[in-house]
């Protein structure tokens, strides 16, 4: 076979990235997870063109009440969905589809593949979202660290018992 490809792609639909199925998947979920937090994010124009048709599912999903269930089990964190349904589906209006905008960068350096700004449209004004602000995180009081390192250090300055080591030593035998 002159240039032909010895292996026909039947019934093959979409770009694979190199990764399996369940890879795949959880590619696309963090670039939507990562859209929605920050309303923009920086990635290669194939993984903007392969996650742009789930994005508008998911927001469309997100209008519908009856696909609830379905918007909740790609959604599972409320945080999220509660930022898609009450910031940014208020924003995009009477779109049916199309809530993404997909900007060229030019090459990145590493690999010159093409990257591209996403954004979804009319949430240009939308402040990112910090998902680890919400999370209250318990304060160490430094004296308590000032203390332990205090007694650490008395335990520590205990003398230590010298040993002799006799003839004997090749055999084992250490005489204190």
């Amino acid at each position: 076979m002159r240039g032909g490809c010895l292996w026909v792609r039947h019934r093959v639909y979409g770009k694979h990235f190199g990764r399996n199925i369940d890879e795949r998947k959880s590619l696309f979920k963090g670039l939507v997870h990562s859209l929605i937090i920050s309303g923009t994010i920086l990635t290669s124009e194939t993984k903007a063109k392969a996650v742009k048709g789930l994005i508008d599912k998911v927001i469309n999903l997100a209008k519908n009440k009856k696909a609830e269930n379905r918007f909740q089990s790609f959604l599972t964190d409320k945080t999220l969905q509660e930022r898609l349904i009450g910031e940014i589906i208020p924003k995009l209006g009477t779109r049916t589809s199309g809530y993404t905008r997909t900007v060229r960068i030019g090459p990145r350096l590493g690999d010159q593949t093409t990257m591209v700004k996403m954004s979804l449209i009319g949430t240009e004004d939308l402040k990112p979202f910090d998902k680890m602000s919400s999370v209250k995180r318990p304060e160490s009081s430094k004296k308590e660290v000032k203390k332990d390192t205090v007694e650490l250090k008395q335990k520590i300055s205990k003398p230590v018992k010298k040993t002799r080591i006799t003839k004997n030593a090749k055999k084992g035998v250490i005489k204190s």
